[in-house]
């Protein structure tokens, strides 16, 4: 299945932090395209650095559920501790979609809840994909011109 992640981190070594998150991802499943690295600003959360932020397209053969299980575990891998909701991190892996999948389950919320209110994760996904559609939402890139829009 066809799956999109995002990647952030803000702490120690970013750069470093997102590089071993990409080779991690890569040794787990197919991937089939990583966008540039884009820093951006925090949004919600304490005070705290910006982020490098990143979008990677892969192909699993695993469930949501597993794949999930596999990016907490690349997570806790790297020294990820879930102190603070939108605080600063290590790194910071999202399911943003898996498939089509639309899930309401509480611990696999598909499409990713907020994905479509994030420019950070729309910016680099409409890089490495410029046809890309959040199911439920629509289309990447229009999404991204309304955020735009609501930002002048």
């Amino acid at each position: 299945m066809k799956a999109v992640i995002a990647l952030g981190a803000n702490l120690e070594d970013p750069q470093l932090a997102m590089d071993l998150a990409v080779g991690l991802l890569s040794e787990a499943t197919e991937l089939l395209a990583v966008s540039t690295f884009h820093k951006t600003k925090p949004v919600g959360g304490p005070p705290q650095p910006d982020y490098l932020n990143a979008v990677c397209i892969i192909e699993s053969d695993l469930t949501a559920r597993e794949l999930l299980s596999v990016l907490h575990g690349i997570e806790k891998s790297m020294g990820r501790v879930r102190v603070e909701l939108w605080g600063p991190r290590v790194i910071d892996l999202d399911l943003i979609t898996f498939g089509d999948l639309v899930s309401d389950d509480p611990d696999v919320l598909l499409p990713h809840p907020r994905a479509y209110q994030r420019t950070f994760v729309l910016e680099p996904w409409l890089e490495i994909d410029p046809d890309a559609e959040l199911p439920v939402h629509g289309r990447v890139d229009q999404l991204l011109n309304s955020l735009r829009g609501s930002e002048l």
